[in-house]
């Protein structure tokens, strides 16, 4: 093999590696989008049903009946999750935070029985909580007091449209970006062997004959390059995992294969797209234009 073969040998490998390695940072980020809007609504939901309902029960309600009662809220079909606690209870907490017990010197305990309850993300909106304090409301021989944050409640599901819109439009940013910077790629590849594609057609070969180590060659790249992608989100996730235990509430492994599949047809799909309009751009060009870029 002489110089120049192997200097155009070792310089095509370098393109190959180059793209590889700006490809797979393209599915990376846009591996990161795509999981972050499939988890948008998981994560509202998530913050949503956290938002607490506080059922204040009067004095009289013996804990048997607080716990009828609380099996009762149980069986609604707004309730995502009820927790009864009791007096006892609340002073044991209320001791352990506060470093002593407030009873010693009360000489009673001054805490009431509360039901605790998160609703549906539907119902966690200021309408539906409203309505639903006011029918609990109307058992006024055990209930005292419903208590929410109203205020909370608006902040948070304002906070949330307004994050679900930014993320939408980062989306399609950061695809538009992903696309140019794949396609300047390969674009600086094809023009680096439009000489050779030239030639080709001087002798007869077909467009489709052409095209094809250009097809191969980047399909090859786009698989490399989804897999190189899909293990770093892949590590990414593992350390989200391990460093913040609750997460897999609303980043299950349903959201991570659909990610790994989007990453891989996206691998294919970016590569095989730019890779055909750079090497068609060049085979529609005469000798003349071919020298003039």
């Amino acid at each position: 093999m002489g110089k120049k073969q192997k200097e155009a040998t070792r310089r095509s490998g370098m393109q190959v590696v180059t793209l590889c390695i700006s490809t797979t940072l393209v599915l990376v980020l846009l591996g990161l989008v795509v999981l972050s809007v499939l988890t948008a609504q998981k994560l509202s939901d998530y913050m949503r049903e956290n938002l607490t309902l506080t059922v204040v029960l009067s004095d009289s309600v013996s804990a048997r009946e607080g716990e009828l009662l609380c099996e009762q809220l149980r069986g609604k079909h707004y309730a995502k999750r009820v927790t009864y606690i009791s007096k006892e209870q609340a002073l044991r907490e209320q001791t352990i935070a506060m470093g002593s017990d407030p009873s010693e010197f009360l000489g009673t305990n001054p805490f009431v029985a509360t039901i605790e309850m998160q609703v549906l993300a539907p119902y966690a909106n200021s309408d539906s909580l409203r309505a639903i304090a006011k029918v609990l409301k109307r058992n006024r021989q055990q209930v005292g007091e419903v208590a929410y944050q109203e205020d909370l409640t608006d902040r948070v599901n304002r906070n949330l449209q307004e994050v679900s819109l930014v993320m939408l439009s980062l989306a399609v940013l950061l695809l538009i970006i992903c696309y140019a910077l794949v396609s300047n790629s390969v674009r600086l590849s094809v023009y680096s062997r439009r000489f050779a594609i030239h030639t080709m057609k001087l002798v007869g070969a077909s467009w489709a004959f052409i095209r094809k180590p250009f097809i191969r060659r980047a399909l090859t790249i786009g698989f490399v390059s989804s897999l190189l992608a899909i293990g770093v989100l892949g590590a990414v996730a593992y350390a989200v995992y391990y460093y913040q235990p609750g997460v897999d509430q609303v980043v299950t492994w349903r959201e991570l294969a659909i990610t790994a599949v989007a990453v891989l047809l996206a691998g294919f799909a970016i590569m095989l797209l730019c890779t055909l309009l750079s090497v068609n751009k060049f085979l529609r060009m005469t000798a003349g234009e071919l020298y003039k870029i």
